[in-house]
């Protein structure tokens, strides 16, 4: 760790990014819909509780069985995910072990084992526990799995803003100094409230679609116009608020990781009163020539936007790629110094770390053990810059970042547009006027059953396809939130404080590529009987207990 430049085969830290990209993007699949559809079934089951509609039971159980299937895959996935912290990145977990392994014991210790209890309570308890702890099972069930992404998010939070810890030159490791620093760092509560939020969306869309193919083939149709009223609800709130956290955590990233955001909005030279981007000419396979360009080519934006939203002033200051580069001036006054810089304390980190390291074994002096933890502690703070060898390896891939934000933003107003309509469908509207109805109605929006009735007793057709077209659309938006956040990060595991090539084992570059194919083949295996049950057991449709309800 000591050595400013590592022999690690460059292969090996390809193939173990590879691999921990693959797992992370096919295990993001099934968590957010287990989220979203804890939330539905949990819904439904209160109706139940408090009305005794034995239909509202049997939606219930419906949804139960879905996120059950979806559920076992995700924690196949998970486990998977976090051993290979230990085999592909022994360097990464050596060095932050101690901080980064404890909310991911505190995950598994509590939160998996809260959700695995209750969820066996869940789905073989009806009969034999009361009707409240049933729903107080279900409840937690989603409860747990929530708080499972609340760990698991305080981890990852913690790799993009470092905080609560303090390096220890004797045992060579980052230890923690505060868990509640930590645990509720700002960074941390605005990435989960983002992600969590968003999760619910798919669920929703999920439901309505699924909702929505049973309307089509005119089957269940009173689950189907019930289940669709909440996901409406729950998809609403979820993407209005998704849209506010977003803004929130866009804030957090200008303040603690402004390279990340200067990528998503390919913004070469920073300023006062910069406009947000709306659309720009961003070559998606070579990284923009940003030194020599004064911008990117073909770009239109909304004036003062991005200041604003990065700092909530029209008028704020932004720093842009080449900025961040060559050092600037914050509105404090205080100065950011230049890429190469951090690159020249961080070797001088480096050097004094081992240094002190000798002297301490060669029984050196307290005064020069002294002036050694001097130097390492003023310059700790850029020791990963220690191990660049160019400035220009800490610029995130441009394309990948903009255009991945885009896709997210354009789809997340997309899902918003949606829930708003069918608002407008699936609920009576007293404050519409008949002709407002009428109109609404001509333009395809209602039902024309619903222009003088106001009651929802069919859709338009189109509506089923979009419905059902959503559901993908929905998870390129949720694998992009993913890929902004992770590929704005490069090329740090921890942000400023160790690269991806420090924090690789030293390890064949071989066996990763071979496991990387095979858990290629088995989660895409997984995934498609994931899909097969899914599809069988919509088909099959719900147990119901009385169709004359």
């Amino acid at each position: 760790m000591t050595d400013l430049f590592l022999t690690i085969d460059a292969g090996a830290i390809d193939w173990a990014r590879a691999q921990f990209a693959l797992t992370a993007i096919f295990h993001w699949l099934f968590v957010p819909l287990t989220l979203g559809l804890a939330v539905i079934m949990g819904i439904a089951e209160t109706c139940w509780y408090r009305t005794r509609n034995i239909f509202w039971r049997d939606t219930a159980q419906f949804w139960q069985k879905l996120f059950g299937i979806n559920f076992a895959m995700g924690v196949a996935t998970g486990i998977i995910l976090e051993f290979e912290f230990g085999t592909n990145w022994s360097n990464y977990s050596w060095f932050v072990g101690d901080i980064f392994g404890a909310p991911l014991a505190i995950e598994g210790i509590v939160a998996f084992f809260m959700e695995s209890t209750f969820v066996a309570v869940m789905f073989f308890g009806w009969k034999k526990v009361s009707p409240g702890f049933h729903l107080a099972s279900t409840w937690l069930t989603g409860l747990g799995a929530t708080i499972s992404a609340w760990w698991i998010l305080v981890a990852n939070a913690w790799m993009q803003y470092p905080v609560g810890c303090e390096f220890n030159p004797d045992t060579m490791r980052n230890e923690m100094v505060s868990f509640l620093d930590v645990a509720l760092s700002p960074f941390a509560i605005d990435k989960f409230c983002h992600t969590v939020i968003s999760a619910w969306i798919i669920g929703a869309i999920f439901v309505v679609a699924v909702s929505c193919w049973y309307l089509m083939k005119k089957r269940e149709v009173k689950l189907a116009i019930e289940s669709i009223k909440i996901a409406t609800v729950v998809g609403l709130f979820a993407s209005l608020g998704a849209a506010m956290t977003g803004h929130k955590s866009a804030q957090s990233v200008a303040e603690v990781q402004p390279m990340k955001l200067a990528a998503m909005e390919a913004l070469y030279n920073g300023g006062e009163d910069i406009g947000l981007t709306a659309v720009a000419w961003i070559n998606p396979l070579s990284q923009p020539d940003f030194e020599n360009e004064e911008s990117a080519p073909l770009k239109i934006e909304m004036p003062y936007a991005l200041s604003f939203m990065a700092t909530n002033d029209i008028h704020g200051y932004v720093p842009g790629i080449n900025d961040i580069l060559n050092g600037y001036t914050k509105p404090d006054g205080t100065r950011e110094p230049s890429v190469e810089e951090k690159m020249t304390r961080g070797k001088e980190a480096i050097t004094a770390l081992a240094a002190y390291r000798k002297a301490k074994k060669e029984g050196a002096s307290d005064a020069i053990l002294a002036k050694h933890l001097s130097t390492i502690q003023e310059n700790m703070k850029y020791f990963g810059y220690g191990y660049v060898k160019d400035p220009h390896d800490v610029v995130p891939y441009v394309p990948v970042n903009f255009w991945a934000f885009r896709i997210m933003v354009g789809l997340g107003c997309v899902f918003i547009l949606y829930f708003l309509v069918m608002t407008l469908i699936t609920f009576k509207i007293p404050f519409l006027t008949i002709t407002t109805r009428r109109l609404l109605a001509a333009l395809g929006l209602l039902p024309e059953t619903a222009a003088d009735t106001n009651e929802m007793v069919g859709l338009p057709s189109w509506h089923y396809w979009t419905a059902i077209i959503l559901v993908p659309l929905a998870y390129i938006a949720s694998e992009s939130g993913w890929l902004v956040a992770e590929f704005g990060r490069q090329p740090w595991t921890i942000q400023d404080m160790l690269p991806t090539w420090v924090a690789v084992s030293d390890i064949s570059s071989c066996s990763v590529a071979l496991t990387f194919f095979l858990f290629l083949f088995l989660f895409t295996l997984m995934l498609a009987v994931e899909i097969s049950i899914l599809l069988k057991q919509i088909k099959k449709g719900p147990e119901m207990s009385n169709h004359n309800y």
